[in-house]
Parts: structure tokens; sequence; C-alpha cells
């Protein structure tokens, strides 16, 4: 019996308990030396979180987690738990001490999905897709008067500069920015249809030009003659009132930026100023260069103002996220492109020598500089027959060319689909999260002090008052675990009541650091030398596998 009790207090000793929020886990000592340099093992009474009345360590961390983590140091595998946030995950290893990297393969894939989940966000909030109105300390903030703010010092021009902007740059900011934007897309949509139909025969009208000749009577006379088409003067005055709506919108989006060389360097901006100057640039042209024989080759220039048209990206968020679908899927249309260079170059060789084996008088493909053009069509299901192969050899080198193109270009479509469905589907959510939430302030909690004062009876001396406020604020109630082996071995002596505290105390079986232990020192029974010993020679004994404290006369 004593054997067992002994065995029993020996693997009491070697165990160690982790209360983790809440969550009491129990473990071999052992266990935790597993994996070095960590914060489990580095565990020492000494730390803050150790409790010596209920001899366990507390950590008020995530308890789901940690179960994994405990299982890591028993299996050496590091599973992902399915119900936890990746960044939660993450701050766990890292409070722990241990390297996400460690994850178990199986799980890498579910574990590592929140990191494109973060870059999509990263990425959302870089796209400026939020429809909400800003506070005024975000705008004072944002246009960089946040001092003046506070103070309330702000002028006429910094209360003018965020309206303009929002009026002007911000469509949904208010009913009279949706006006200006409504306003904006019908000039841009003017402008551009006025572009492509002064290009159109009926909406041409014919220069008359009058020549001097000699009759027959040798007389001079004027004939008009028809020398060349001009477009509709009405489009002049169409395209010079949308410019001047242009001009004016640029102008004052300018000088209302809040950053100058961000507004700048914004390719839309670019585009916008562009094809406005080419506007300019072209009326110069006209009224003083007209003379010139290759004048008319800069109006190729003003194809630019065709791409008016991302301007309106500003207004639509669809746009917006089409256009950051294909920023995202670059690298897989930039290998659809590789492979489609590829194959055209391999067919547009193959035709080309296929057509010469056999005798083939109407051969189209005289070089393979001509193949590769019909390799292109061929390959992209387009077909224009213009150039076809007449041989059997060439048929089916053909048929090979659009079976490649097919399956080449079928490749890439998912990606781009699935990149688009994950963007649009991260803008509907974050359109309907809240946007003010309540702050959580990061107070890492901390145990009180003990403060001393007068001494309990049975208690041991430094421990102060431990049934007062302080104790109630440091000590939980937790009731002591019916197999602990310090049940039966409390020194057989009664526990002091300390309020509501229950007291669990186990035996060094080697005597060491008992009377270091304070739970050992609130347990241990009091003998009072002064009332029980009256002879000199009397020895107080303190037995281990009892318990108990007994005199004895010691023979001189």
């Amino acid at each position: 019996m004593n054997m067992n009790n002994t065995m029993n207090m020996v693997d009491a000793e070697n165990r160690v308990v982790l209360n983790v929020g809440g969550i009491r886990h129990e473990t071999y000592k052992a266990t935790l030396k597993k994996i070095p340099a960590t914060r489990l093992s580095r565990l020492t009474e000494a730390l803050a979180n150790y409790d010596p009345v209920l001899n366990e360590y507390f950590f008020d961390r995530h308890p789901g987690v940690f179960a994994q983590v405990l299982n890591y140091y028993r299996t050496g595998k590091l599973h992902y738990p399915s119900d936890v946030c990746g960044p939660l995950f993450e701050e766990e290893l890292e409070f722990w001490g241990l390297d996400a990297n460690q994850v178990e393969p199986c799980c890498w894939m579910t574990y590592t999905q929140h990191r494109d989940t973060q870059e999509t966000l990263a990425v959302l909030d870089r796209l400026d897709l939020d429809t909400e109105k800003p506070s005024d300390e975000e705008i004072a903030r944002k246009f960089g008067f946040e001092d003046a703010y506070f103070k309330g010092r702000l002028s006429w021009w910094q209360l003018m500069k965020p309206k303009l902007w929002s009026l002007f740059d911000e469509p949904y900011s208010s009913t009279a920015a949706k006006v200006i934007g409504v306003l904006s897309v019908f000039f841009i949509c003017v402008s551009i249809l006025s572009f492509c139909l002064k290009t159109h025969p009926d909406m041409k009208v014919p220069v008359i030009s009058r020549i001097l000749v000699r009759t027959a009577n040798n007389s001079s006379d004027y004939v008009l003659d028809k020398s060349d088409t001009d477009a509709h003067i009405a489009f002049f005055y169409i395209e010079c009132f949308c410019n001047a709506w242009f001009t004016f919108e640029i102008l004052i989006r300018f000088i209302a930026s809040p950053n100058k060389c961000d507004f700048i360097r914004s390719s839309v901006n670019i585009i916008d100023y562009i094809a406005t100057a080419s506007f300019y640039i072209d009326l110069l042209l006209r009224r003083f260069a007209s003379h010139l024989e290759n004048a008319d080759i800069m109006e190729f220039f003003s194809i630019i103002r065709i791409m008016r048209l991302f301007k309106l990206t500003r207004h639509s968020s669809g746009l917006k996220i089409l256009i950051q679908t294909f920023r995202a899927s670059a690298k897989e249309l930039t290998l659809l492109v590789f492979f489609l260079v590829l194959g055209i170059v391999i067919f547009a060789s193959l035709v080309y020598y296929a057509e010469r084996i056999q005798t083939n008088p109407d051969n189209d493909f005289k070089s393979i500089p001509l193949g590769l053009w019909w390799a292109l069509v061929t390959m992209t299901t387009v077909g224009y027959g213009d150039m076809v192969p007449k041989t059997y050899i060439g048929m089916f080198v053909g048929a090979l060319c659009a079976l490649a193109g097919v399956l080449t270009i079928a490749l890439p479509v998912p990606v781009i689909v699935s990149n688009f469905a994950m963007y649009y589907s991260h803008t509907q959510a974050r359109a309907k999260l809240p946007k003010k939430r309540r702050r959580v302030l990061p107070v890492e909690p901390t145990r009180g002090p003990r403060i001393p004062g007068p001494v309990m009876p049975g208690a041991a001396p430094g421990l102060g008052n431990a049934a007062g406020p302080v104790a109630a604020q440091n000590r939980r109630v937790n009731a002591v675990k019916s197999n602990h082996p310090s049940r039966e071995n409390l020194l057989g002596a009664p526990v002091p009541k300390m309020g509501l505290i229950g007291v669990t105390a186990s035996l060094n079986p080697n005597g060491v650091g008992l009377e270091s232990n304070p739970a050992f020192l609130m347990a241990r029974p009091q003998c009072d030398l002064k009332t029980t010993i009256t002879h000199p020679d009397t020895k107080v004994i303190l037995s281990q596998e009892s318990g108990k404290c007994h005199t004895t006369m010691v023979n001189s």
C-alpha cells in the first residue's frame, strides 16, 4: 500500500496541470520538453500565471487551439482546427512559440485560405469601393488638416475643398454628386458616340473646291469639284462642348485633390488629360497647319479618346472588379499567351511542309509567316476560311491545331472565373459588414499584488490576509480532484478555513522543497512547541507515510 502511494506521488510530481481558457489539461512535464525554446518548455513556479494553491498554470488563451498545440507536443504533428479562423490560429501559435509552417500537409490548404482572403480584402481596400460617407475626422485626416480640425480653426477653403472633391470624385457621397456623376457619364458617352459616328459616310459632307479652268472659246471659268469629304460641322461643336466639360472637371478635381502626386500618377487620370490634350492639339493643327500634307496623321492619336470609357470605373464597382480580376489573373493569361505562341509556331511550320509533300497547285501556304496567321485563326476557333489546307496531311494538321487551340484556351478560363467570383463575393460581403464596430482594448490581465495583512491562524507568514479581497481576486473556487494523490495526504490536519478556497497539496517523497511550497505551509498542522513540548529532549517528527506529526523522547 505504501509502495502504491509512493508511486502515485512520484507520478503526480512528474505531471503538470495547464488551465487554458477554463479547460484544464494534464500532461507530463517530459512531454512539454519535447519541443525546446517554447513557452511550455520553460514553465517554472516563479511565473506570474502559476497558481500555488491549485498547483496549475493558468493561460487566458483559446482552449480549442491549445488542444491541437498540446497534441503537437504529444505526437509531433500539428493539425489545423477547422472551426478556428486562420489569423487566430497564427496568433495562438505565436503566443506558444510555435512555427506556423509546421502544419501538416493534410491541413495546409485549409489553413492558408485565410491568407488569400486577407490579400483579397487588402486589394478591395485599395479599390476604394466604400459607398458610405466618411466622418469629419476621417476627411480631415485624408486632406492633411487634422490639427486644425481638432483645434476648431478650419478655414473656408479647408471646409470647401473636401466638398468639391466629394462632389466630383465620389458619385455616391450625395445627391448632387450623383447628378454630377450622371452628367459626366453622359458627356463621356456623347463624346465617344460622336467620335464613332463622324466616320460614317452618311455623316460626312463633301469638301467643294472651286477650280479655275479654260473653256473651248479660250476663256476662263470656275468649276466646282468634290475633292474630299469631311465630318459634319455639328460633330466639331459637340466635341468642343464635351471637351470643355472634361477640362473643367479635370481642373476642379486637380485643385480639390487631397494628394496632387497621386492624382497625376493615376492611370485613369492620365488617360483623361491625354485625351483632352489630344483634342486641343488637333484643334491647333487644323488652325495653323492645315496646309501640310501629313497634318491629318495627328488624327490617329485622337483614338485615345475611346479610352475615356475607363473613366466609368469610378462609377461602377463591377468594372473595378473586372479590371482587378485580369490583374490577378496576369500569370494565367501570360501562360495562355505563351502556349498560344508555341502552338502557332509549331502548327504553322507543320502545315507549311504538309502542303508541300503532295502535289497541290492551289497551295495557300506560300511561307511559314502566312501559316502563322492561319494557325492563330484556327487555334482561337475563329476560322475565317481565307486560307485552308487542301491535302490530307494538311487537313490532319489542321484538326490537331483546332483541338490544341480549344484545350489551350479552355484551361485558364476557370481560374479567371474563380478570381472574379472571389472578388465579387467578397465585395458583396464587405458591403454588408457594419462599418462602425466596438473597439476592444488590448489590456493584458495581470494578477494583483499580495497585500500584507494580519496572518490568519494556520496560515504561513508572508501570505497575508488570504481571505481578504485580494485573495478573492487571485484565487478561483475549485474542488480537489477525487483521484488526486494528495486528497488522503493532507498531513492529517484540518485545512485552515480561508473563505471559499479549495487547497490541493502534494507531498514530495524526497522531502525537497516542502518548506518553500506555500500550499504545504498553509496546510501543515500547527504544533505549538510552547504548550505541547515540556521536556528538553523532546523531538518533533513528521511522518511522511501517514502525514501526522508526533513527538518522541530522546534518551541522552
